[in-house]
């Protein structure tokens, strides 16, 4: 079942804006960078991300959001765990960012 992954980011206030802009960047990126071992294919998309311009005024800091859609959910056990990709990335965003959230879901499973 496809699992919709959502990852939230509040950088740090002194984080230069081209800073934070490249690491939205490498999160894109990832979409090509993270091959499944054994198909030695992509297998995750990302299906967008942005800067917040909500009007509600309930970000609660967050700056950044972006959505990434895993085919199932040992795709994304590897993607989160052991993806050499995807582990470099969150290593070089440790230091900019003050904090992040992450809620997954499958459509239609309440």
């Amino acid at each position: 079942m496809t699992v919709y992954h959502i990852v939230l980011f509040q950088f740090k206030a002194l984080v230069p804006p081209d800073e934070d802009k490249a690491a939205c960047q490498r999160i894109l990126d990832l979409e090509t960078k993270c091959v499944h071992p054994t198909s030695q294919r992509p297998y995750m998309k990302v299906l967008g991300g942005g800067k917040d311009n909500s009007i509600e005024g309930r970000q609660n800091g967050m700056t950044h959001a972006f959505i990434l859609q895993f085919e199932n959910k040992e795709d994304r056990k590897y993607h989160i765990e052991e993806d050499p990709a995807q582990l470099e990335f969150a290593t070089s965003i440790q230091d900019i960012l003050e904090r992040s959230q992450i809620i997954d879901f499958t459509p239609g499973i309440f």
